[in-house]
Parts: structure tokens; C-alpha cells; sequence
């Protein structure tokens, strides 16, 4: 056996080890993609809300204030009836506008049914409480 079928038989098996390794790291990114997948399906943490501010004395402040208050999400009229501001067509739709997108961010305001608002705290709150959260047995099933 001379050297060079020496060399090949070397080149060969690195060739192995290298697709082996390529194996083990297409697993392993299959891995981390079911990991993250399955973080999407989790209720967002409340970390988002005590991170960002609101300027104190802001509608949107008071806003927060009054349904820290209630402790229970808001219809905008109400929320209108508790900032002492006319409930006109106007003022609705900028005060409903404005935390819409706060809400659709994850900031702070989460919206609960049409022109109906709570806080994101009441949210984990709420899925605290609910013990059905787990997944049922039959989950991932064919039959029916």
C-alpha cells in the first residue's frame, strides 16, 4: 500500500467525520428553530410594560391611571367619562387610535374587544389564573 492510497483512505474518513459533524449541526438548528417556534405560542412577559414609560400627565398616562383604578379593562367612553373629556366622535377615535397602536407594540395598553382597552398586566393577570392553559392530551392527534 503506497502513500497515496495512505492519503485517500485519510481524506476519506475527514470527509466522514466533516458530514458527520454537518449532521449533527443540521439537528441542532432544527433544534433551536422548535425551541423559538414554540416561544412564539407563549404569552408575551410583562417586562415590556414596566420597561416603557409614559410622561406623567399625558392622556395616555392617565389613561393607565384610571384603568389601574377600574382594574378591569375599558370601553373608550368610559375611559373618556373617567379623563373628564368630552365623549365626541373626535376625541374617540384619537384617545382609541393612540392605544390601538400602543396595544398591536405590546406596550404598556392591550386591547381586549372592539374600543374596549386594559393594561398588558391585566393579561398576565388573567393567564395566572386560568389553569387551562396546558395542552390537552389528544393535541397533535389525527383522529377526532
Amino acid at each position: 500500500m503506497g502513500i497515496k492510497e495512505n492519503l485517500q483512505k485519510l481524506v476519506a474518513k475527514k470527509q466522514e467525520e466533516i458530514a458527520a459533524l454537518a449532521l449533527k449541526i443540521t439537528e441542532a438548528k432544527a433544534y433551536i428553530q422548535g425551541l423559538q417556534d414554540s416561544m412564539k405560542l407563549l404569552p408575551r412577559d410583562n417586562s415590556g410594560a414596566s420597561e416603557y414609560s409614559l410622561r406623567e400627565g399625558t392622556a395616555l398616562a392617565k389613561t393607565r391611571d384610571a384603568l389601574k383604578a377600574a382594574g378591569t379593562p375599558m370601553t373608550i367612553v368610559n375611559i373618556l367619562k373617567a379623563l373628564g373629556k368630552p365623549q365626541d366622535k373626535a376625541h374617540r377615535l384619537s384617545l382609541a387610535g393612540t392605544l390601538s397602536g400602543y396595544a398591536r407594540d405590546g406596550k404598556v395598553f392591550v386591547k381586549t374587544a372592539p374600543n374596549t382597552f386594559g393594561l398588558l398586566e391585566f393579561k398576565t393577570v388573567q393567564a395566572e389564573m386560568d389553569e387551562e392553559g396546558e395542552i390537552p392530551e389528544e393535541f397533535g392527534t389525527m383522529d377526532k
